[in-house]
C-alpha cells in the first residue's frame, strides 16, 4: 500500500509540474486535463482521478509555483542576518531567478495577475493569496533593515517593495519580449543604485 500510496504522488508530481510548464508558457486559461495528460503520457481520467477538476489542478499549479518560488529565493536567503543583507540576497536571487526560469518559461505570478486581474472567483484569490504572502514577506524584511538602521528611518516599506516589483516585471518584459540579454545585468544595476538612495 505504502509503494502504491508513493507512486501516486510522484505521479501527481509530474502532473502538477507538466501542468505549470504549461501554464507558465501559454497561461492558466490553456490549462486543461486533456492537454496536460497528452504531455506525460496518461489518459485524461488517470489524470483527474489524481488532481480532480480542472480547477482544482490550476490551483495546484499556482500553489506549486509559490513553494519553488520561495524555495529558491526566500528560504535562502534567510541564512543571511536580518536587514540589509538578507533583503540584497532576496532581491539578488530573485533577479537570479527571473533569469534562468521565469525569462526562459514564464512567471505564473506575473502572467497570471494580467489574465485574472478583472476576474473574480476562487483562482484569483488564490493567486493574489499567493502574492500577498510574497510581498508581506518582503515587506518584513525592509521594515528589519529599517529596524536595524541600514535603512533609512523614513523608509516606507510599501513604496520600497513596490519598486522592487518593478525591477522584476521590467526584467521580464525586457527580456522575454524585448529579447534584451543584458536585462538581468541592468536590472542587477538598478537595484543597486535604488538600494543606495534608501540606504541610512
Amino acid at each position: 500500500m505504502k509503494a502504491k500510496t508513493a507512486k501516486s504522488e510522484m505521479t501527481r508530481a509530474a502532473i502538477v509540474g507538466a501542468a505549470l510548464d504549461l501554464a507558465a508558457a501559454e497561461g492558466l486559461e490553456a490549462l486543461t486535463l486533456q492537454a496536460v495528460a497528452d504531455r506525460i503520457g496518461l489518459s485524461k481520467s488517470g489524470v483527474f482521478s489524481r488532481v480532480g477538476s480542472r480547477e482544482a489542478l490550476q490551483k495546484a499549479v499556482i500553489e506549486e509555483f509559490g513553494r519553488r518560488f520561495l524555495a529558491d529565493v526566500f528560504v535562502p536567503a534567510m541564512q543571511k542576518p536580518k536587514g540589509l543583507p538578507r533583503l540584497d540576497e532576496i532581491v539578488r536571487r530573485w533577479i537570479v531567478r527571473m533569469r534562468d526560469v521565469e525569462v526562459q518559461s514564464g512567471c505564473i505570478f506575473t502572467a497570471g495577475a494580467f489574465e485574472l486581474d478583472d476576474r473574480e472567483g476562487e483562482l484569483r484569490d488564490l493567486l493574489f493569496q499567493e502574492i500577498s504572502r510574497w510581498r508581506a514577506a518582503l515587506r518584513r524584511t525592509v521594515l528589519q533593515a529599517v529596524e536595524a538602521g541600514h535603512l533609512k528611518s523614513d523608509t516606507v516599506p510599501e513604496q520600497l517593495v513596490g519598486e522592487i516589483y518593478g525591477i522584476a516585471i521590467g526584467l521580464l518584459h525586457d527580456a522575454r519580449f524585448l529579447r534584451d540579454p543584458t536585462a538581468a545585468e541592468r536590472a542587477t544595476a538598478t537595484w543597486q543604485r535604488l538600494l543606495q538612495s534608501y540606504q541610512a
